[in-house]
């Protein structure tokens, strides 16, 4: 029986971008199926009380440092074409409802590296509805139909469903990993999503 790794992302969280390079090469290793679950990382926030990194180290700016710093020591070890978004951060509503109607189109993949790559290598404002038109044409998506699905309600609702599941079953930021009921979080968990999947 094939194994799943569940992986819950936001394009707004930039280590969701680290991880989304990164766990395709583990899931090979591990003979896994990678499932993707779309939720937004604002509304996560609100329903668990967290806070992005910047805020929660605000008055603890050694900390905020570290955590750039290892942030940077992983794009360089994986040699990722990462750039801080100049925008960052970023309203991804539009975008992730995005990818719940690429799920529903068929077209899921080609649809996040595009927005993936839009945000974290080319610095692009995924927030303007027109960039994102144009960025999803270049791709040789339809961005129509993209976004025209993406502001159907059962859309929406499919978006806040998956968010508030994954605060239920303990999640608070992303990336966020499943296997099966075991939940990881965070890029520097990925050893451990390995060695989990290894042994499942």
């Amino acid at each position: 029986m094939t194994k799943n790794l569940e992986f819950l992302f936001d394009f707004g969280g930039p280590n969701s971008y680290l991880a989304y390079k990164s766990v395709p090469e583990i899931c090979a290793r591990t003979g896994t199926e990678l499932v993707y679950v779309p939720i937004l990382l604002g509304g996560l926030f609100k329903l668990t009380n967290n806070q992005a990194p910047m805020m929660r180290y605000a008055e603890t700016p050694a900390k905020r440092n570290y955590e750039m710093l290892e942030f940077d020591r992983f794009v360089q070890a994986h040699a990722l074409p990462f750039k801080m978004n100049p925008r960052f951060p970023l309203n991804t509503l539009y975008v992730m409802r995005g990818a719940v109607a690429a799920q529903r189109l068929d077209c899921f993949a080609l649809y996040v590296d595009t927005i993936m790559a839009a945000m974290w290598e080319d610095g692009k404002d995924v927030s303007d509805a027109e960039i994102v038109r144009q960025v999803l044409d270049s791709a040789g998506l339809d961005s129509a139909a993209l976004l025209a699905l993406a502001d159907n309600p059962d859309v929406k609702a499919e978006l806040l469903a998956n968010t508030e599941a994954a605060a239920k079953r303990g999640a608070f930021g992303v990336p966020t990993f499943f296997v099966g009921t075991e939940m990881f979080w965070g890029k520097e968990r990925l050893g451990q999503v390995e060695a989990a999947l290894t042994k499942s």
